[in-house]
């Protein structure tokens, strides 16, 4: 990083200069403010510091020369006169910070540090905000409100390092948009991206797809695969739903994560492999630790930054974005020509608790999009059970009175509502694939046995809705 130290006295420059090299900072020097401004002119400075009082020009008209040359660059001040009002003269003209002379090495290092972290997160807030104005969103993301511009903010962070990632959020937030995300905004964006599902394979399984294995390793070993983590090897590794990994695997996952080198089933030479590691769950890993169904060894190794994605009903003011997008979207997709969404409709779904976030309200508008006959999309079309009720009517005239009691009613009320969009998802799913349970598991992406499960354990039977 380039920093600028502006003073008339040599022993200021020449001081100041040796503490900013010996932590690694590139350092140009400037006697007066007219030296300054002319290699403000050549060269872009992630930092200047600078003296207040000087002979010809004062700090001040350097700062208001630097807020017109390179106005995202942050202000240090030097002053030899440690008084309130000159701290706040140059705080209130655009300093990030002052230091009073005499200063120590420890003191200039951390106003530096403090200044560039600043100066960082200003960067991260300009391109979130840039990112919004475009289409009301970053990235893969629709949402404008304060919960998700965190969201944004700690993507960039994040990208911009191979610290690993743990993604947490209930199911459908867009947890493996994140992760595509930080791969997009990475320096390793041209690399692979790489995600495995940890809840689609089987123990040995996934073993075998990330750590690969050697030919007749095992039955059904008929040639060599290379393992997950070497496809990755230069991007980004995506482990989805890592608390369903068992804990004989976890052991084995740990270990090759802190040697950062991987062996083969079956083979006897490890492999070196670079990788930048992003997990997620929709599971609380610490009450797994606890419950002793995690390893708190791999959960510290995971949770180096933690990344928090809110349910919708935390982020309500984004719900209409989200509909217009997704209407535009399925609207084009169809063919159909629809004027809008009814007001009953927009205020049915603004009021809605979605249990299933932001895929199950995706899925409520493509479904609505289809089946509407009319111009606009009305409440019926939606087909969804009734909105939760407001906080305070209770459940069934029941209110709790202890926290046993309210945990049981809020499971019970989220089953519910889970149930009612279980339903209303194989019900439709059958219709559209007139009745027949094969067409509509593949269709929705189901194996046949588990979409048959799902029906008997909602008490449908083809036979009873056939023909309505």
């Amino acid at each position: 990083m380039n920093i600028l130290v502006v003073d008339d006295e040599s022993v200021i420059r020449e001081g100041l200069a040796r503490i900013l090299e010996g932590d690694s900072f590139t350092v140009d020097a400037a006697k007066n403010g007219h030296a300054a401004i002319e290699l403000l002119q050549q060269k872009q400075f992630e930092l200047i510091i600078t003296d207040l009082k000087m002979p010809g020009m004062s700090g001040f008209e350097v700062l208001n020369a630097v807020k017109i040359l390179q106005p995202d660059t942050p202000v240090i001040m030097i002053t030899g006169f440690a008084t309130v009002e000159t701290a706040v003269e140059a705080m209130k003209n655009g300093t990030v910070d002052y230091i009073v002379k005499p200063f120590t090495p420890e003191q200039i290092l951390e106003k530096v540090h403090l200044a560039l972290e600043q100066k960082k997160t200003s960067v991260e807030d300009i391109v979130v905000k840039k990112e919004i104005d475009c289409h009301h969103g970053f990235d893969e993301f629709v949402g404008e409100s304060r919960e998700m511009q965190k969201v944004y903010r700690r993507i960039i962070q994040v990208a911009s390092t191979d610290s690993t990632v743990l993604i947490t959020g209930e199911s459908g937030t867009g947890k493996e948009l994140a992760a595509r995300a930080i791969h997009k905004h990475s320096s390793r964006r041209d690399q692979p991206f790489v995600a495995v599902d940890c809840t689609a394979l089987a123990e040995n399984l996934l073993e075998s797809e990330l750590f690969g294995h050697v030919k007749g390793s095992f039955t059904g070993a008929v040639q060599t695969k290379m393992g997950l983590l070497m496809v990755a090897d230069g991007g980004t590794l995506f482990l989805d739903e890592v608390s369903n990994i068992s804990l004989a695997t976890q052991a084995k996952l740990l270990r090759v994560l802190q040697e950062r080198q991987v062996t083969p089933i079956g083979g006897t030479q490890p492999v070196s492999f670079n990788i930048h590691l992003v997990a997620a769950t929709n599971r609380n890993l610490k009450t797994m630790v606890a419950e002793g169904k995690f390893r708190e060894d791999l959960f510290f190794r995971l949770n180096i930054i933690p990344l928090e994605l809110p349910p919708l009903r935390e982020r309500k003011g984004d719900i209409p974005l989200l509909i217009r997008h997704f209407m535009n979207k399925f609207v084009e997709e169809v063919g159909k020509d629809l004027r809008g969404i009814s007001p009953e409709a927009m205020q049915f779904l603004e009021n809605y608790s979605y249990p299933g976030n932001v895929r199950e309200l995706v899925n409520t508008i493509e479904r609505a999009v289809v089946l509407c006959e009319g111009d606009v999309i009305q409440k019926e079309n939606l087909e969804l059970g009734e909105p939760a009720e407001a906080p305070g009517t209770g459940f069934d005239g029941f209110v709790p009175t202890s926290a046993e009691a309210l945990k049981e009613m809020k499971r019970h009320i989220r089953d519910r509502s889970v149930e009612n969009v279980e339903k209303a998802f194989v019900i439709q799913a059958l219709k559209r694939n007139n009745w027949n349970i094969s067409r509509a598991a593949e269709e929705t992406g189901m194996l046949r046995p588990n979409f048959q499960t799902m029906l008997k354990r909602l008490g449908i039977s083809v036979k009873d809705y056939f023909g309505r």
